[in-house]
């Protein structure tokens, strides 16, 4: 029982950890659906996308497809009054709010791209304190960009930058500072004006309908391109470098915990070592009735497997009753409540994690039951 209580104990948290990363995982994707659109088309070669051509006239057409949405994005200078802010200014369509969640994290303003009058620069929390701005502001900010094409001018810099102007509209926060610190939304047409571009973008954001899978709709906008010249995008492959750090972590302590495991796995050894030299007597009698070595040692051997198939499904359903707990009442927090996204650490169950963590402890439970029974019949002649 205490090499049973050992595994379980190790096996529970094994499924507890492994839980808590995929909560944080879904956590992460849950702030970048706010702003990353279901999926992107980029250019595989270059950096534009010409609208004109025919892959993209055929992506309204393509079933599944609820919104298309060309953005325009490239580094610029923001200044406001004796403030200036290096930035990325992404220019996008009218329909960008549909294809995006931009209303939900709105910190202040509403967004808005342009009037009949005037157009407006949507800011992320970060660069509209490093600006010194908010929504409402009378005055509105300039904007900087070096003219395409053309070579710096080194008697009279500012002649070779583009420069526009735009109000405030909003402020929105996504709790991701590489986000938050440096994008800024301004109209397509403001975008076009700056970057000197006219019939190209440099992606294509897509919005799936409801109900069908994005993935469906990603081999589908692939088959269109049938040279690979564009790369289409989930969520997922959006942030790729972050959730990829996220699954390194989650398996590095899989791992970790593993090892932890194999030790409490290797009581086993001891355990069934002492039934062995206990049950000498049982043996003898065994033998004379007639049961081989084979025998014998398949008796010992599935002991020895059973000690660690008890200890994985009592900590499996401990790990589980307690994701199940954590779920429903948030139990154990990340601190002061309001200080963070959430106040409590997100959990869930993957099946393929159970499954991982059953298969890991069934193999360190065949080789910890399988060296003392090779030991005692080759040295003890049982």
């Amino acid at each position: 029982m205490v090499s049973v209580v050992g595994i379980a104990i190790a096996s529970m948290a094994l499924v507890c950890t492994l839980s808590v990363y995929n909560g944080f995982n879904d956590l992460i994707g849950t702030l970048f659906s706010a702003f990353d659109p279901d999926l992107k088309i980029t250019p595989v070669k270059g950096k534009t996308i010409d609208l004109t051509d025919e892959f993209t006239r055929a992506l309204n057409a393509t079933e599944g497809v609820a919104e298309v949405s060309p953005v325009i994005e490239g580094n610029g200078l923001v200044r406001y009054a004796d403030r200036q802010v290096a930035a990325i200014v992404k220019g996008v369509s009218d329909n960008f709010g549909a294809t995006t969640k931009i209303d939900s994290i709105l910190l202040d303003g509403e967004f808005i791209l342009e009037d009949e009058i005037v157009r407006y620069a949507n800011f992320g929390q970060g660069l509209a304190i490093s600006l010194g701005i908010r929504a409402g502001f009378v005055y509105p900010m300039e904007i900087y960009a070096p003219k395409r094409g053309v070579a710096v001018n080194m008697v009279n810099p500012m002649t070779s930058f583009s420069a526009e102007s735009a109000y405030i509209g909003a402020v929105f926060a996504t709790n991701q500072q590489m986000y938050d610190e440096q994008y800024m939304i301004v109209p397509i047409g403001l975008a076009r004006d700056l970057f000197g571009y006219e019939t190209e973008v440099t992606a294509i954001e897509i919005k799936v309908k409801e109900g069908i899978p994005v993935k469906e709709v990603q081999q589908r906008i692939e088959r269109l391109s049938d040279n690979g010249s564009y790369a289409v995008k989930d969520r997922y492959m959006q942030q790729e470098t972050s959730f990829r750090m996220m699954q390194i972590e989650k398996w590095i302590t899989y791992l970790m915990l593993s090892f932890i495991l194999m030790i409490a796995v290797f009581n086993v050894v001891g355990s069934l070592s002492m039934l062995i030299i206990e049950k000498k007597n049982d043996v003898a009698t065994l033998r004379s009735m007639g049961a081989g070595k084979r025998l014998i040692s398949t008796i010992f051997l599935l002991e020895g497997w059973m000690i660690s198939f008890l200890g994985a499904v009592l900590g499996i359903a401990t790990g589980l009753l307690l994701c199940f707990v954590q779920i429903q009442f948030g139990l154990i927090t990340l601190g002061t409540s309001g200080a963070f996204v959430v106040d409590a650490y997100p959990v869930r169950v993957e099946v393929l994690d159970i499954v991982c963590i059953l298969a890991t402890v069934m193999l360190f439970g065949w080789f910890s039951a399988w060296y003392p029974v090779r030991y005692a019949v080759k040295k003890q002649n049982i």
